[in-house]
């Protein structure tokens, strides 16, 4: 079988530059490089705007490539752990949306709406990265975490649905103080 020159050099070529991308990938694969930063609460926050959207706003504030769990770097789940906590005090804490909403006159007036839309969004928010926390612990060799993992799945699509539900009212986020 006879090559022309050009074909030869061609298929030289691609060969040299398929190797190079493809080391370049199996180097990624396992690695624990952080990829998260230690944030306020208000930084990472995605209540305010409007409704409908809050999982993708969770997911762009947390890039967590969840195809590589277990490379997960011990900061990233320190950051991610922190994050689901804020949320929860932001919920339930003196200054939080629960006290926001009653100062507001409750759900029945259209602050009290908004405030609660963004309770729902700052909920998927705290469940999202629970479930992320608890996903990584079992790839990273915890199983005893997997026993939360069925509930808190079943929580944020709940709040999801009640998110999508709203999707386009106005969302009100509080001002509330702590870092990841």
């Amino acid at each position: 079988m006879h090559f022309s020159t050009p074909l030869t050099i061609f298929l030289s070529f691609t060969g040299a530059l398929a190797a190079p991308i493809q080391l370049s990938k199996k180097a990624a694969v396992g690695t624990s490089a952080s990829v998260l930063k230690v944030q306020t609460y208000d930084d990472f926050n995605v209540s305010g705007g409007v409704a409908g959207n809050a999982l993708a706003e969770v997911n762009a504030k947390f890039p967590i490539d969840t195809n590589n769990l277990a490379g997960v770097a011990a900061s990233d789940l320190a950051i991610i752990t922190s994050a689901a906590q804020l949320s929860e005090s932001a919920e339930t804490s003196t200054g939080g949306f629960n006290d926001a909403i009653a100062a507001a006159g409750g759900t029945t007036t259209a602050a009290g709406t908004a405030l609660q839309n963004g309770k729902i969004k700052n909920k998927v928010l705290k469940l999202q990265t629970d479930v992320l926390r608890i996903q990584i612990e079992v790839a990273q060799g915890n199983t005893g975490s997997q026993s939360e993992l069925a509930g808190q799945q079943t929580k944020l699509a709940s709040n999801v649905a009640l998110d999508t539900k709203a999707a386009g009212q106005a969302s009100t986020a509080i001002d509330f103080a702590g870092s990841d």
